[in-house]
């Protein structure tokens, strides 16, 4: 099964926070916390990892907090999966050359490599603000061409 781990999966739910407050309004740990229902001490590791990498600005003072570094249109899904998980690839072979022992004798290494740059181009064409539109029939993100796959024709005698 391919699961993102909590961490990611809490920092994207932050993330989906504070792109549904008011425009640049900063919000702090224990307020992000206590909405989202999570440990402060996971979600200030979480929002100081999310600024360090550059997709949210810390404000400090009285009336300091976190508020996105960019536009929830211009962050993508892939893009804060990298930041809070490392690079999208199914499997070792697909991050880069000699990470796997077996990588030489491979028969499906180039397979599982075009399985992870489509995954990785998928997650690419999501971003935040697709994931905090209210839509009346559910999440419904516009999917490329390119990510369509397409299913040959079952032959005939399977058919009939």
């Amino acid at each position: 099964m391919f699961r993102l781990s909590k961490t990611t999966d809490y920092g994207i739910v932050l993330m989906a926070q504070l792109a549904s407050a008011p425009e640049r309004t900063p919000l702090n740990a224990r307020e992000l916390a206590h909405s989202s229902d999570l440990p402060i001490p996971m979600v200030s590791k979480i929002l100081k990892a999310l600024a360090r990498e550059g997709l949210l600005v810390s404000q400090r003072g009285a009336k300091g907090g976190y508020h996105l570094a960019r536009l929830p249109e211009e962050l993508t899904v892939s893009e804060m999966i990298r930041v809070l998980e490392g690079p999208v690839a199914l499997t070792d072979c697909a991050i880069g050359p000699a990470l796997c022992s077996h990588e030489s004798l491979c028969t499906v290494r180039e397979p599982w490599q075009l399985i992870s740059r489509v995954v990785e181009k998928a997650l690419a064409d999501v971003t935040l603000a697709d994931l905090v539109k209210r839509r009346a029939n559910g999440f419904q993100p516009s999917v490329s061409p390119a990510l369509q796959i397409e299913r040959a024709a079952a032959p005939r005698e399977a058919r009939e």
